[in-house]
This record gives structure tokens, C-alpha cells and sequence, in this order.
């Protein structure tokens, strides 16, 4: 099989080589969402409240959602919720740095990647630039840097004894060669999109890896990227709100499609999960039909979010890290996340909603839960519950190599997230 045999995934490898950063991920959003009839709003200028096709983007976080032409003051949502952002390095102010002949940029950690996964990887910058006139500039400059492991020769008992690396000394990457032009790394940036460096006041730029999404396996039953961590989920929803926007216009309910920066790093941020963005949203549509704060209450009672972010498929050379009896795999379907300490907010109500999506749109599913002596980490889902009252699912695609520079899943499994995505949205009557 190639991509092009899988109109899904070479949409979602599209996506993801469009997307080398939560700011990339939002922009190719709203680039998709213009292209389907969507409407982009101004969060500081008065919304339209009758029907419609409409999103919002907020930094590095796009939320956005069809009006149907039945909406009342008691009208539930259906939500999709994901985040923009994956693990990575991030620039430091005054970053250029360098020893011995080389040039080299400060970066500091973002989120919890897995450090060995970087090294020796063609990487480049990417990110926005903010001039003096509050202007946003994205930028990325291709492969440009790359963090160099050090030789066996030098490092006798690195195989034996295992790698470690410190962050601070270590992860310090080469951009060239002291002297040479461009040695300014923010002067480079800024050329690359085209304003001038004396006029750059801000910056947020990551690292990102350059390697092109690919199918491998003998029958291309496997698919590799950076950022599925949760790029997977972002594309998922946001293709199940675009291709189903026509009959959701005709729901009882307000499909949204929300995907939040920032939670690799805990959310806590005006464009996170735990901010105010999503709540923000939900109030304005409802205020457009005079909808009170009861008559909120009593609507987000009847709502519904998926919160869609990665999880793991059984590691065949660590088994012992799994729970015994519930493996996912592969192209087994997306995966329903459990846990008793709420760390995922999926409960039974929810179990059964997502065993009806998931029957509605024909796909398999599989359960995940953690083993009892390896902690999970969580999601947007608890946070989303927390703040707004409503009931929430916690699923994902299956994934091997979590928080590396690039991870693999089943090359099946990102479709039949979306596929479910699509009939959570618009549930059969």
C-alpha cells in the first residue's frame, strides 16, 4: 500500500508536515476550515449567533463548530476536544551560544520528551516571531541544526551501561560553524519571514524534526511521524466536523471541534485546557439565544466531549510494562482509556457512548488500562470535565514510541478514529 492508496492518512501526513508546531497546526486548521465554507471570528469583535460554519484561533489552539438550524437556549454540544502541541525543544532568549569552533543555540526542555530520540536527527526551527507592530510571524527554516551524539570510541561502555544525558550540557545543538554568516540565529529566523531582526519584540520557536511521514511494513500495515502525539487526534476531529459539517447543520446538537496548546507542559495557559478558551466559546455561542446561566447548566448536562489524545499499543519487547489482560495493537481500532484514579475521565455512561459511536460508524475499538506499578500520565479530558460540568470520554490511537521525535501507529487506526470522531458528532437517532 502507498499514501496515496489511504486518501486519510496522506491528508493526515499533509497535515502533519504543514504542522511543525502547535502555531503551524492551528493556521493549517483554519486553512482547511476556510477551504470547507468555515467562517474564521474575531475574539474581540461581536459573533453572528444564527446558524452557521464558524471557529476561532487563540495563539496555538483552534476551536470551532457547526450552528444548527434548530439551536435554542438548551441546546447540548457535542464536543471533540485534542491539543496542538508534542514534546520538544524550545529556543532560549539570547540563544546563540557555541565552543570549539562550532555555533550552537541554547534550548531549553518542552513537555517530556525522550531525549535519545532526537540525537543525530536532520531538525530545524520553527515557531512565530512577534514585531513591534504586534504583527505574528510564522517561520521555519528547513533543516538546520542537529544534536550530535557522542562516538562508541568515546563512549566505551555507552551500550552496556546505558545512555544519559544531561540536559543542560548535552542537548546543546549545533547550527554551523563559528564565524560563518547567519551565526545571529535570530537574525536568521526573521529573514526567513522577511522582516527585519531589529523589529522582532517576541518569539516562541521549537525544534522539529525534518523526516517526511512514511509507511512501513511489507504491506504498509504501519505508519511513522513526528507529532502523532496528538496530531492523530487534531486532523481526526477536525475531519469529522469538516466532512460531516452539512448534515450538522441539521443536528440537535452543537458539534465543536477544540484543540488546545500547551498540554504537554500542564494545560495552565490562556490557550490550554485549563484556561478559559473552551468555556469563553460555549458561553458566547449560547449567548447569542439568550441563554442564561441555568439554561447553560441544564445544557451542559446534556453534552457530551471526547477527548481524544494518544495511547499505547503493548511494546512487544517490554510486555512486562502492560496490563495483562487488555493489549491493544495495531489497526485493532482507537483505543478507550480507563483509569480508576480519574487520571482519564472516560466512566461507564461514557464506555457505552463510545461503544455506540464506534458501532454507528462500523470501526473496531479497544480498551487500554495501565499496569497497577506504571503510572499513566492523563489528558485534557479530567481538565475539561472539571471546569465545565460535562460528562467526558477519554480515547486515542495506539502508539508505539510515545513522546519521541517520531513515533509509529497502525496505518488503519488514524481513520477509524476519525470514522468514530464523525458519528460521536452526529450520533443516528
Amino acid at each position: 500500500m502507498t499514501l496515496d492508496q489511504n486518501p486519510h492518512l496522506a491528508s493526515f501526513a499533509s497535515f502533519v508536515t504543514a504542522s511543525p508546531t502547535s502555531y503551524h497546526a492551528a493556521a493549517e486548521a483554519a486553512r482547511r476550515l476556510d477551504e470547507a465554507g468555515f467562517t474564521g471570528l474575531d475574539e474581540r469583535e461581536a459573533w453572528p449567533s444564527g446558524p452557521g460554519l464558524r471557529y476561532v484561533v487563540r495563539d496555538g489552539a483552534v476551536i470551532a463548530w457547526v450552528q444548527p438550524e434548530s439551536q435554542s437556549a438548551l441546546t447540548p454540544f457535542r464536543i471533540v476536544g485534542a491539543h496542538t502541541d508534542s514534546p520538544s525543544f524550545k529556543l532560549k532568549p539570547n540563544p546563540d551560544t557555541g565552543s570549539f569552533g562550532w555555533q550552537q543555540a541554547g534550548v531549553e526542555v518542552y513537555g517530556g520528551p525522550l531525549f535519545n530520540s532526537w540525537l543525530d536527527r536532520d531538525l530545524e526551527f520553527a515557531g512565530r516571531l512577534v514585531t513591534s507592530d504586534g504583527a505574528v510571524h510564522l517561520v521555519r527554516t528547513g533543516p538546520v541544526l542537529r544534536f550530535p551524539q557522542l562516538a562508541v570510541h568515546l563512549d566505551r561502555g555507552v551500550n552496556a551501561e546505558g545512555l544519559k544525558l544531561d540536559p543542560q550540557r548535552h542537548l546543546h545543538p549545533i547550527v554551523g560553524l563559528a564565524g560563518h554568516s547567519g551565526h545571529d540565529i535570530l537574525a536568521s529566523l526573521a529573514a526567513s519571514a522577511g522582516v527585519d531582526r531589529r523589529d522582532v519584540r517576541g518569539h516562541d520557536v521549537l525544534v522539529a524534526d525534518t523526516a517526511a511521514p512514511s509507511l512501513l511494513g511489507f504491506d504498509g500495515e504501519l505508519f511513522a511521524s513526528g507529532r502523532m502525539d496528538n496530531l492523530t487526534s487534531v486532523h481526526a476531529g477536525l475531519t469529522a466536523l469538516i466532512d460531516g459539517a452539512a448534515a450538522l447543520l441539521e443536528s440537535s446538537s452543537i458539534a465543536v471541534f477544540a484543540a488546545f496548546d500547551h498540554e504537554e507542559v500542564g494545560s495552565a495557559t490562556v490557550s490550554g485546557a485549563s484556561g478559559p478558551f473552551l468555556a469563553d466559546v460555549l458561553r458566547r455561542i449560547s449567548a447569542g439565544h439568550d441563554a442564561d446561566d441555568s439554561d447553560r447548566m441544564r445544557a451542559f448536562a446534556a453534552s457530551w466531549c471526547l477527548s481524544s489524545d494518544a495511547g499505547h499499543a503493548v511494546h512487544p519487547n517490554y510486555p512486562e510494562r502492560h496490563d495483562p489482560a487488555n493489549h491493544p495493537v495495531p489497526n485493532g481500532g482507537p483505543l478507550l482509556k480507563i483509569n480508576a484514579q480519574q487520571r482519564y475521565a472516560t466512566d461507564g455512561p461514557g464506555s457505552a457512548e463510545w461503544a455506540r459511536s464506534c458501532e454507528q460508524a462500523g470501526v473496531p475499538f479497544q480498551t487500554f488500562v495501565s499496569n497497577n506499578a506504571v503510572p499513566c500520565g492523563s489528558t485534557i479530558g479530567p481538565l475539561t470535565a472539571t471546569r465545565l460540568g460535562i460528562r467526558t470520554i477519554d480515547v486515542g490511537v495506539p502508539l508505539l514510541s510515545m513522546h519521541s521525535a517520531r513515533e509509529l501507529c497502525g496505518s488503519d487506526d488514524p481513520g477509524y478514529l476519525a470514522s468514530a470522531a464523525g458519528a460521536f458528532l452526529a450520533p443516528a437517532a
